[in-house]
């Protein structure tokens, strides 16, 4: 079942929606909807089979300085396995890169995914998202 939360972080991940928007959002949720943000976003990176390739065009994406914690740990190990750390940070400010990030990295993976896969038509809702909606 889609819920608004699914339809935003989508919109996002595909550019529909500006980022400054997603981040209003972000802040406004309690630390463990935040935190559960977070981990859907992880988990739907690695759905959307993100590669350690995905990593610096995410930092880029983003707007990170390669420095910021998120950055530093998507770009060494298991990009799988670093998801989940990142997902797992818990300054406010750290969250707030993550939840950049991963919706970065999201969209390259994501994108990539339509390229490859869908490109002849699927059964993704998410893909079928457009800016009219």
């Amino acid at each position: 079942m889609v819920n608004e939360r699914d339809v935003l972080l989508n919109e996002l991940a595909q550019g529909l929606r500006p980022m400054s928007e997603g981040i209003e959002w972000f802040d406004d949720l309690g630390s463990e909807e935040q935190s559960e943000v977070l981990r859907f976003l992880g988990h739907h990176c690695v759905q959307a089979r993100a590669v350690a390739e995905d990593a610096s065009e995410g930092i880029r994406r983003s707007g990170l300085r390669p420095t910021h914690t998120p950055a530093v740990l998507i770009s060494r190990g298991r990009i799988d396995m670093q998801l989940g750390k990142i997902a797992g940070l818990m300054p406010v400010d750290e969250r707030r890169k993550a939840f950049r990030l991963l919706i970065a990295v999201l969209a390259v993976a994501d994108a990539r995914r339509r390229e490859r896969f869908c490109s002849g038509g699927c059964g993704h809702w998410w893909h079928g998202l457009s800016a009219a909606d």
